[in-house]
């Protein structure tokens, strides 16, 4: 019997523990107790540094001249009508990040098993990290208002604080949708995005007797959604283009014109050059369609993700342990870029990375009906395959194909996107 065998019901449990208590990004407090009770039942000892309001580091040192990372990512996102959502909040683990933090938390105890980390020539840097998900975007802006935050999200918020340092590359996973079968996929790589946020203004007045007089800011935002349907046309197909405006703020009655709506969109693409062209271009469909109705409209960009590009030096030791795994019966590594993003983007400007990822799930990834179904697969087979993946990376992986840019590059580099 293998560890991850002989542990499987202890971790199965701890990973249905985390589904069934989903916390949105920044305020994983369940889960961070969870990950520590974890491991300090493993090593009572073991240094856990602490983060922003849940990020957790544990490093194993082999003063080796190579550190690897490990990421998992714990919270939750929005979605209420998932079958386990937290009745007050709407979180649900619709993503997989639960599954990663057992997963990861499986790999660190086989690290810890009799000081199995001290047979690798590299140190490991393990990284909880909160807030993947882009939401509950008004909260967090009021954090980074108050002092208390400097990102939207987990990884950029992470890298501003320290817990990146020394880390020379990073290994990510993530869940596979709608894949039940033994599975992983390798070298897809993801879109990144601006938020943008418009916010139209008119004049209230009283629906019934006095509409002449209203200026209606909710008859811009229709109109300016009318504006992008018919630019669509003129949006290349190449760049992974995808734009999903909402109404997130505004003032309604049916009694009153209303006079502020808040149009929030991403604009998604895997070119940074197009995507800045696109964030004018929807800009100016903004203001002529405020303009238009007598209105005005008052812009708002930030900075989402950047793309995430895998390095494909590292996964192609990823690509030879599967060839000689008998367990994992299929590897996808032609899907391409998709249009979906993640931070793991803004932590590949600083250092390579790359992202795993695993089947043994049903449901479409963010839907209401996303779970786990092959827990032998994702908690036996799939941390036992990083173990070989881990033991190629520290025999082969060189120095000379690693990079590494300092947080102050990063920062300098985002604030010219999109100015």
């Amino acid at each position: 019997m293998t560890f991850f065998q002989e542990h499987f019901s202890e971790h199965l449990a701890l990973c249905e523990s985390i589904f069934n208590e989903p916390e949105l990004g920044f305020k994983e407090f369940k889960t961070k107790a969870k990950i520590m009770d974890f491991i300090r039942d493993k090593d009572p000892h073991l240094h856990i540094e602490e983060f922003s309001t849940t990020g957790l580091r544990i490093c194993l040192d082999n003063q080796a001249d190579r550190t690897m990372g490990l990421i998992a990512e714990m919270d939750a996102l929005i979605n209420p009508s998932h079958l386990v959502a937290d009745k007050e909040t709407g979180a649900a683990h619709a993503c997989g990040h639960y599954s990663q933090v057992a997963v990861i938390l499986a790999v660190l105890a086989y690290l810890l098993e009799d000081q199995h980390y001290q047979q690798y020539n590299m140190n490991f840097c393990i990284l909880f990290v909160p807030a993947e998900e882009f939401v509950d975007l008004t909260w967090r802006q009021q954090m980074i208002e108050e002092g208390k935050l400097t990102h939207l999200a987990g990884k950029p918020e992470l890298m501003k604080l320290g817990a990146f340092d020394g880390v020379d590359f990073a290994l990510a996973i993530h869940s596979i949708g709608e894949e039940e079968g033994e599975t992983i996929e390798v070298n897809c790589d993801l879109a990144g995005f601006l938020y943008k946020n418009y916010h139209f203004e008119g004049q209230a007045s009283h629906a019934g007797w006095d509409p002449f007089t209203g200026v209606n800011a909710y008859s811009m935002s229709n109109l300016f959604n009318v504006a992008l349907g018919f630019a669509r046309q003129q949006i290349r197909e190449d760049a992974y283009v995808r734009i999903n405006p909402i109404i997130s703020q505004g003032n309604f009655s049916t009694n009153v014109i209303p006079d502020r709506v808040t149009i929030g969109t991403d604009l998604r693409t895997n070119d940074l050059d197009y995507m800045n062209i696109l964030s004018k271009r929807l800009d100016e469909m903004a203001k002529a369609s405020a303009s238009a109705l007598g209105g005005q409209v008052i812009l708002e960009t930030q900075m989402g993700y950047l793309p995430f590009v895998q390095d494909r030096y590292l996964n192609s030791f990823v690509k030879t342990c599967f060839e000689s795994n008998l367990d994992i019966k299929r590897l996808i590594e032609d899907r391409g870029t998709i249009a979906a993003a993640g931070d793991i983007g803004d932590l590949s400007y600083m250092m390579p990375c790359i992202q795993v990822s695993y089947g043994g799930f049903s449901g479409r990834i963010h839907g209401q009906d996303f779970k786990m179904v092959n827990p032998h697969f994702v908690l036996e087979t799939f941390p036992s395959f990083l173990i070989d993946v881990i033991g190629l990376f520290s025999q082969k992986v060189e120095r000379n194909h690693l990079y590494h840019r300092s947080y102050l590059d990063y920062q300098t580099f985002i604030n010219q996107i999109a100015l």
